[in-house]
């Protein structure tokens, strides 16, 4: 079995997909999420000042394609409570911006922005799984059959 051209995600409140849904425009995917930049040669101390927090909204067509994303940086690590908190009210005012929007299921086709040097998006990961898997990034939410909208993490 083949990933499906629409990838389902299924809406979980209170949980790493309770702000995914549809609006007038279409379907909507946000979430607050962090990258880790890599690791400096002789050890890495200093983690939290590589690990980067965004607030990201991507939007979609009916059919789920992708039609564009916002992906703002809020603070690193060193700051990790502000800058989750800073993005979290950069996400709600997002989404209080798209009309009629309302919380549920989506599906999605594959995609992908890179931002920073970071991959965002719903990207084919069969060949690191031996499978075949779809995972959003960098939230790392992965996507196999029986493709019922479930993911790991």
């Amino acid at each position: 079995m083949a990933i499906p051209e629409r990838v389902p995600i299924s809406h979980e409140p209170d949980y790493r997909t309770s702000h995914i849904g549809h609006y007038a425009g279409g379907q909507f995917f946000g979430s607050v999420t962090a990258t880790l930049d890599d690791a400096p040669a002789g050890g890495d101390t200093d983690w939290f000042r590589r690990k980067r927090w965004y607030a990201v909204l991507h939007r979609f067509t009916a059919d789920g394609t992708h039609t564009g994303s916002d992906i703002w940086f809020a603070g690193t690590s060193e700051h990790e409570r502000a800058s989750i908190d800073l993005a979290v009210r950069r996400l709600d005012t997002w989404i209080a911006a798209l009309p009629d929007h309302r919380f549920d299921d989506i599906s999605i086709k594959l995609f992908h922005v890179t931002v920073d040097g970071h991959v965002f998006g719903l990207v084919d990961e069969s060949h690191i799984y031996d499978a075949d898997h779809a995972e959003f990034l960098p939230d790392d939410l992965g996507f196999d059959p029986p493709w019922d909208g479930l993911y790991d993490t």
